[in-house]
């Protein structure tokens, strides 16, 4: 009986059998090179951030990303929005701990 697991194929790296053959045979895709783009532009921008807006950041970066796959050109126009939605995130952010920051001291007054 020949059932889909006995029929598969032997698939060999380039190396011979037991070599990990890759899936991906084109070097560079726009996909694969604006992840890349993604990772290394919200590196930098966690490095000088504090942890309570990492995930801001990292919601700015998505954004920013399924923005950039609208365009023609994803590449090129990925880094303006990118700088631009986490400008905005960070602003939010800042503005979410003056207010808390605001409320508490209320509440201290109140109590």
């Amino acid at each position: 009986m020949n059932t889909t697991e006995t029929m598969k194929p032997a698939v060999f790296g380039p190396l011979g059998p037991g070599t990990p053959y890759p899936t991906d045979l084109s070097p560079w895709t726009p996909d694969a090179e604006l992840e890349r783009l993604k990772h290394r532009l919200l590196r930098h921008e966690l490095a000088q951030s504090t942890p309570n807006i990492w995930v801001a950041l990292r919601r700015a970066a998505n954004e920013a990303a399924a923005l950039a796959w609208l365009e023609q050109h994803p590449l090129l126009v990925f880094p303006t929005l990118f700088a631009e939605l986490t400008l905005a995130a960070r602003r939010r952010a800042y503005k979410q701990e003056f207010v808390r920051a605001r409320s508490a001291e209320f509440l201290l007054e109140a109590a």
